[in-house]
């Protein structure tokens, strides 16, 4: 009898080890896919960018984030207003982000388009760290803005016709210099691409319950 019970409990546990094991390998297979599409926009975006980024003052980053940098160029002082130079930087640059992001190849593993605005630590007229903080908080959030307006606004044939889709895609966060994963220069301007690999994976583990 007691043996009996053994087998049973022995097979049970060799059913639920092999389900887990399953689980990891597409889990594994996920975090392939995911990795090597993140390649792939990567190598695709320097090509498409590579000749001006050194002009535009901005980076393509290995988890697809195209910075750009130069404080003087993007707005002017305190202020949300856009530069004359980074305008024209916008306007070559977005259609052409949106065209690869809205291929064949990319539009059903784009999760969203971040534009994250940075500012500086600094606030000369700023009484305490808090308002500074709280400062620069609200000036991000009104850069990013401001350049998600513009893109999106963007009398361009191709943005015209994307603009349902970049409705659904586009958002636009202020960061201050709360999070300054960059050392190079905390004042810049970002547009980040996330993929819908996390959905993909919790859309595994819903099928397995």
């Amino acid at each position: 009898m007691m043996s009996g019970l053994m087998l049973v409990f022995l097979f049970i546990a060799i059913g639920f080890m092999l389900e887990v094991q399953a689980d990891k390998e597409k889990m594994r297979d996920v975090a392939a896919k995911y990795r090597d599409t993140q390649a792939d926009i990567n190598e695709v975006l320097f090509t498409e960018f590579e000749n001006e980024l050194k002009s535009w003052n901005a980076t393509i980053t290995k988890d697809n984030r195209v910075v750009f940098y130069a404080p003087d160029v993007l707005f002017a002082v305190s202020s949300s207003r856009i530069e004359d130079k980074f305008k024209n930087i916008l306007h070559n640059f977005f259609p052409r982000f949106v065209k690869i992001l809205r291929s064949k190849k990319f539009v059903n593993q784009v999760q969203d388009l971040q534009i994250n605005g940075y500012t500086s630590s600094k606030w000369a007229a700023a009484a305490s760290q808090e308002e500074k903080y709280l400062k620069n908080m609200q000036l991000s959030q009104k850069r990013a803005y401001a350049v998600l307006l513009f893109c999106y606004t963007l009398p361009d044939e191709s943005i015209k016709a994307n603009r349902k889709w970049l409705e659904d895609k586009l958002r636009a966060n202020g960061m201050a210099f709360s999070k300054t994963e960059e050392k190079i220069q905390t004042r810049r301007v970002e547009f980040k691409v996330n993929m819908k690999s996390e959905d993909k994976i919790y859309e595994i583990l819903e099928v397995e319950k």
